[in-house]
């Protein structure tokens, strides 16, 4: 025994390549992964913000609009999307209500909801992720739910 212990240069280089190897073959299925949970996310949001919006007005007693651009969400007091923003915590002296970045949204009709929750008109919002295309739709029934589906 010549005394010497460890690994040879020869091993740490075909670990290193397997290590290589794999981290190169799992990246496309990672980041797949993670722009599909970003939009996911997003639409979540998305939902959240609207059943909040539904519940302003039934707290309120007198419905609201929940007005939908392409960047932000608003709340508007009564059964008309023409009222004033409502500024209130987590809006912008705007009225505003962010959405994640790298989100945009487009609705068919903004919802407005009477003061017991029942939406006047259903709707469809779709949530697009601007890295790849990829989008989800967060729809509004005429109930008042708030769903989420492709």
């Amino acid at each position: 025994m010549s005394g010497r212990s460890g690994y040879t240069l020869t091993e740490l280089a075909i670990v290193l390549a397997l290590i290589g190897t794999l981290t190169a073959l799992a990246t496309p299925s990672f980041l797949t992964y993670y722009q599909a949970s970003r939009l996911r996310v997003g639409a979540e949001e998305v939902a959240a913000l609207i059943n909040q919006g539904r519940q302003l007005g039934i707290r309120q007693n007198v419905g609201t609009c929940v007005h939908i651009t392409s960047t932000a969400v608003q709340y508007r007091l009564g059964t008309s999307c023409d009222a004033a923003a409502w500024l209130g915590p987590g809006t912008d002296a705007s009225g505003n209500l962010a959405i994640p970045s790298g989100i945009t949204l487009a609705a068919s009709a903004d919802p407005i909801f009477n003061y017991l929750g029942a939406s006047n008109r259903g709707g469809t919002i779709t949530v697009t992720n601007t890295q790849n295309g990829s989008a989800v739709h967060v729809t509004v029934a005429v109930s008042g739910r708030v769903t989420i589906g492709p």
